[in-house]
């Protein structure tokens, strides 16, 4: 239970961040007008914080080794992705007029998150061959 919710944690850390930085840029291009009403900036910080933990908790898959890596990655992102495109479309944050602005919205959106996971994949995999690399030298 405290892995779990450690990574619930994790998530929503790093989805407040993206929500931030996103955030920022909306308010640069807009020139400072960047305005919310009807308790939409609430409604997307409570979306923030359910697409942390959608993102954030399925990573305990990674720990299942008798898993193949492929069906963990597409278990965690499958997760993640589903809850990311449900709450975008309910708090605002896919505003199209048209299926196809959507669809690029959505694309673009769930193109950050596997950039995202790539890094930390990326990150977690440096950090584990340093490790058997020191293992190694201490035989």
């Amino acid at each position: 239970m405290k892995e779990v919710v450690k990574r619930a944690v994790l998530g929503i850390g790093i989805a407040m961040l993206f929500f931030c930085i996103s955030g920022i840029i909306f308010d640069i291009n807009g020139g400072g007008t960047f305005t919310l009403t009807n308790y939409q900036f609430t409604k997307m910080v409570l979306g923030c914080i359910i697409v942390g933990i959608g993102f954030g908790v399925p990573t305990i898959v990674y720990d299942a080794e008798n898993i193949p890596m492929p069906l963990r990655v597409l278990i965690h992102m499958g997760i993640g992705c589903i809850i990311y495109t449900i709450v975008a479309f309910n708090v605002g944050w896919v505003n199209a007029s048209t299926p196809a602005q959507g669809i690029i919205v959505i694309g673009a959106q769930l193109l950050v998150a596997f950039i995202t996971w790539f890094l930390f994949m990326r990150h977690y995999s440096a950090e584990a061959k340093k490790m058997n690399d020191r293992i190694q030298a201490l035989k």
